[in-house]
C-alpha cells in the first residue's frame, strides 16, 4: 500500500495550491478525513508485522517458558527431556511458598501453588497471587525481552483459572511498597509458568468468599460490591474447595497438634496404643442408639465405644491403654456438638487406691496438651482466629475439681433449679460454667460424683453413698467434653447392672467373662477430639472440626 509521499502531483488527493483546482471547503475535509484513514490504516499495518515478527520470536526463543504439562510428563516419566515443563524444573527443588523471605531476594525459586487470585493489568503485564497451604505470595508476569517474558506468556497466564495448579521459576524480589493481600512479604518476578493442573473456570464456591470473616462481610454491605457469605451446607456440599481456606487449613493442623500429645503424654506414661474392632454382637453403652447391622446372618452393631475391649485389655494385663479410632452414635441429635460419627480418644487404667488417679491424669494429660497448642501452633490460633475471633482459654495449672452436689449447689444459689439425682442438662451446665468462671476464673474443670442413675451400666457405684457414682465429666467453656468413671469389675455386679439397663448378657458373655478370670480394679474416660477443638478455639458448631462430618442428615461427600 503506497504511503502519503508516494502520491502523484495530479492525484484528486493533492492540495489545491498543486493543481490550481478550485474545489470546496466540503470537498476538502472528506480528503482530508481520506488521508487521516489511509495514515491509521498504514500505521496498524506496521504494527500487525512487528506483533507477528515478535509472536514468530517468542515462539523460537520464549515458547519454551510457559505452558500446560503433558500427561506424559505427568505419569512420571524418567526421561528429563520429556517435555518443556520438565526440562525447565530438572535438577531444581521446590520451594515453600510459607519459606519465602526478604533473605532470599535476588534468589531463582521454583514454587507451586494454586492461583488464589489472577490480576490482568494489561497485554504487557499480570499479576498472580499463588496460594500454597495458606500461604500466599504475589508473582508478577511482566513482558520483557531481558527476561524473555514474551506476549503470550503474559497472555497464557491471564486465562489460568482460580485453583488451578501451576510451577511457577522466578526471582524474589522486594516490592516497592509492603503487600496488604499477601501472607509473604516478597513478590516473584516470574521468569516461567507451567499449569499442572487446570480447575473448572466456574466453581460452586470462592475459597476467598469462603475466607471471610463475619465482620468482613458486614463491612463489605457498606460498599458497593458486598461479600458473598458461605452457608455452612454450601461448604459442606463443597467441602474439599472449604478445607483449602486458612482458617481449616488451621483447624486441622490443630487437631493433629491435640492427637499428637495425646499420644506422647501418653506413651510417656507407659500406655500402649491399642486398635479395637468397631463390629459388635451387642450395644457397648445400651440403650437405641446404635447403628445395626447384619454380619454374616448375625445381627450386629457399630461400636459405640471401644470401652468393653479396653476394659477387656486391662485384664489381659496390658495395665494402661489408649485409643485414637472412629466412635459411632446413631442418636437423631441435630445440634452444635453431636455428631453420628466422631473421633474417640479413650484411655483405660489399672487403679491403685483411688478413682482419683484417674482425674489426676486427665488433669496433667490436658494441661500438657493445651500447653502445647499455645506455645506450637501460634500461627494456626491466629489463622483461626482471623475467621472465627476467640478469645484464649482460660485455665488454671492444677485442674480444678467440683463434686456434683457443689455444682447443683451453686446452680441452686444462682436461682437454677435442677434434680439433685439426675443429669444436667445443656443450659445449666453452660450456667455452670459461667458461675465457675467468675468464681474460679477457669474454663476448664472437672465435675465428680455423678449420680449413679445417670451413668452407664460398668459404672462403680460410690462406698459412701449408693446413690452417686465414682465417675466424672470435664468440661470446656461450659460444655462436656469428657465422661470417665471407675468401673465395676465384678461379673456378678455386672450382669444384674446390664439387666438393669435392657441389655441382654449373652450379648455381652465374653466381656463379662473376662472379669471371671481375674481382673484389677480399673478406670478411663472418653473424650470426642472434634469436641475439643471445637471448644478451645470457641466455635460455634463442631462440623467447622469434622473433616467430613456425619450427622443424620448427611453421608457425603
Amino acid at each position: 500500500m503506497s504511503s502519503e509521499s508516494e502520491i502523484p502531483p495530479s492525484s484528486p488527493t493533492a492540495a489545491p495550491e498543486e493543481t490550481g483546482e478550485k474545489i470546496s471547503k466540503k470537498a476538502a475535509k472528506k480528503e482530508a478525513a481520506k488521508l487521516e484513514k489511509l495514515r491509521r490504516r498504514q500505521e496498524q499495518d506496521e504494527a500487525t508485522r512487528k506483533t507477528a515478527s515478535m509472536s514468530l520470536e517468542e515462539n523460537e526463543e520464549f515458547s519454551s517458558n510457559y505452558g500446560d504439562v503433558t500427561l506424559n510428563e505427568l505419569q512420571s516419566t524418567a526421561d528429563p527431556k520429556a517435555g518443556k515443563w520438565r526440562e525447565a524444573v530438572e535438577g531444581k527443588d521446590w520451594t515453600d511458598v510459607s519459606d519465602l523471605v526478604e533473605e532470599m531476594v535476588e534468589s531463582e525459586v521454583l514454587i507451586r501453588g494454586r492461583v488464589h487470585i489472577n490480576r490482568p493489568t494489561s497485554s504487557k503485564l499480570g499479576f498472580l497471587i499463588l496460594r500454597e497451604s495458606g500461604s500466599t505470595v504475589q508473582c508478577v508476569v511482566r513482558q520483557s525481552e531481558k527476561t524473555k517474558v514474551g506476549a503470550n506468556m503474559v497472555k497464557y497466564s491471564e486465562q489460568l483459572s482460580r485453583e488451578s495448579f501451576v510451577d511457577v521459576i522466578g526471582v524474589v524480589v522486594l516490592p516497592k511498597e509492603p503487600l496488604t493481600g499477601t501472607t509473604q512479604q516478597v513478590e516473584i518476578q516470574v521468569r516461567k509458568v507451567y499449569c499442572i493442573n487446570k480447575a473448572l473456570a466456574k466453581l460452586p464456591l470462592s475459597v476467598e468468599d469462603a475466607a471471610r470473616s463475619e465482620a468482613d462481610i458486614e463491612k463489605s454491605l457498606q460498599t458497593e460490591k458486598p461479600a458473598a457469605r458461605v452457608n455452612q451446607d454450601t461448604r459442606l456440599n463443597h467441602r474439599v474447595l472449604d478445607l483449602r481456606t486458612p482458617a481449616n487449613q488451621a483447624i486441622f493442623r490443630l487437631q493433629c497438634q491435640v492427637e499428637n500429645s495425646f499420644r506422647e503424654k501418653l506413651i510417656f506414661k507407659d500406655f500402649v496404643g491399642i486398635h479395637t474392632p468397631k463390629l459388635m454382637a451387642g450395644s457397648s453403652e445400651g440403650g437405641s442408639a446404635v447403628f445395626r447391622l447384619e454380619y454374616k446372618g448375625q445381627p450386629a452393631c457399630l461400636a459405640q465405644s471401644p470401652q468393653l475391649h479396653k476394659q477387656m485389655a486391662i485384664c489381659g494385663d496390658l495395665r494402661r491403654v489408649f485409643e485414637v479410632g472412629p466412635v459411632f452414635r446413631a442418636e437423631d441429635s441435630f445440634t452444635h456438638r453431636h455428631l453420628c460419627e466422631f473421633v474417640g480418644l479413650d484411655v483405660e487404667m489399672e487403679i491403685r487406691k483411688h478413682y482419683s488417679e484417674i482425674m489426676d491424669l486427665v488433669d496433667e494429660l490436658f494441661v500438657f496438651i493445651f500447653t502445647s497448642l499455645n506455645e506450637k501452633c501460634k500461627k494456626e490460633l491466629e489463622a483461626v482466629r482471623k475467621q472465627y475471633p476467640f478469645e484464649p482459654l482460660k485455665f488454671l495449672p492444677k485442674t480444678l475439681r467440683l463434686t456434683f452436689e457443689e455444682g447443683v449447689q451453686m446452680l441452686k444459689e444462682a436461682g437454677v433449679e435442677v434434680d439433685p439425682l439426675g443429669d444436667l442438662n445443656t443450659e445449666s451446665e453452660r450456667k455452670l460454667g459461667q458461675l465457675v468462671l467468675e468464681k474460679y476464673n477457669t474454663e476448664f474443670y472437672i465435675l465428680h460424683r455423678y449420680p449413679k442413675a445417670v451413668r452407664p451400666f460398668y459404672t462403680m457405684t460410690c462406698a459412701d453413698n449408693p446413690l452417686y457414682s465414682n465417675s466424672f465429666d470435664v468440661f470446656i467453656r461450659g460444655e462436656e467434653i469428657i465422661s470417665g468413671a471407675q468401673r465395676v469389675h465384678i461379673p456378678e455386679i455386672l450382669e444384674q447392672r446390664a439387666g438393669e439397663f435392657g441389655i441382654d448378657v449373652k450379648t455381652i458373655s465374653t466381656y463379662i467373662d473376662s472379669f471371671r478370670y481375674g481382673a484389677p480394679p480399673h478406670g478411663g474416660f472418653g473424650v470426642g477430639l472434634e469436641r475439643v477443638v471445637m471448644l478451645f478455639c470457641g466455635l460455634n458448631n463442631i462440623r467447622k472440626t469434622s473433616l467430613f462430618p456425619r450427622d443424620p442428615q448427611r453421608l457425603a461427600p
